[in-house]
């Protein structure tokens, strides 16, 4: 039995088998993870995620998770969930944060603390269909990370640089992903 080597909570002994087990059998790294949605009223839906395919199976091991969506009063909603959009760099930040994590964890640096803080600027005439020349979506994102952790600012940026290099949340948003959009025949 080998000792298993864990920094910041992240077995990087299993990190490094798994990617050796990836070399010989790229198949592995083949993940397609999914969410279902429905509409409850007004603006508010409810999104679940539970299955995914992953290292060569069908997972449906963990229980449903559900995420209400809806708009603020001034948005038309009620407050029964938060904006979507909101979710977006919830997301951003989970895989931001995660990737920062394993990579220092597989580099051998002990972190004592992340934080994060997220802000994205939105002009709605996009939306609403008033201009042309505004972009539907988010205008421009802004993150900051605090490091707490015993290397220098130097090492905490490359922390950051390596974050963003890893994750494919940040990735999908700031690169070309394409997203094909059907109307579902079945009945």
């Amino acid at each position: 039995m080998t000792d298993q080597k864990i920094v910041n909570g992240v077995k990087v002994s299993e990190l490094f088998n798994t990617i050796e087990a990836i070399k010989k059998n790229p198949d592995i790294a083949k993940f397609q993870f999914r969410a279902t949605n429905k509409w409850v009223s007004g603006t508010h839906c409810r999104g679940t995620v539970k299955d995914f395919y992953g290292a060569l199976k069908e997972d449906d091991t963990r229980p449903p998770v559900d995420y209400d969506m809806d708009e603020p009063p001034v948005l038309l909603g009620n407050n029964e969930g938060r904006n979507p959009v909101e979710f977006l760099l919830v997301a951003l930040s989970g895989c931001l944060t995660t990737s920062l994590v394993a990579h220092a964890s597989a580099r051998g640096i002990q972190i004592k603390g992340v934080q994060s803080r997220y802000e994205g600027d939105i002009d709605l005439r996009g939306f609403l269909g008033i201009s042309q020349d505004v972009p539907v979506g988010y205008q421009d994102i802004r993150v900051y990370f605090k490091i707490d952790a015993y290397v220098s600012d130097e090492e905490k940026e490359e922390m950051v640089r390596t974050a963003q290099k890893y994750s494919p949340v940040f990735n999908t948003i700031t690169k070309t992903t394409p997203v094909s959009v059907h109307l579902d025949k079945e009945k």
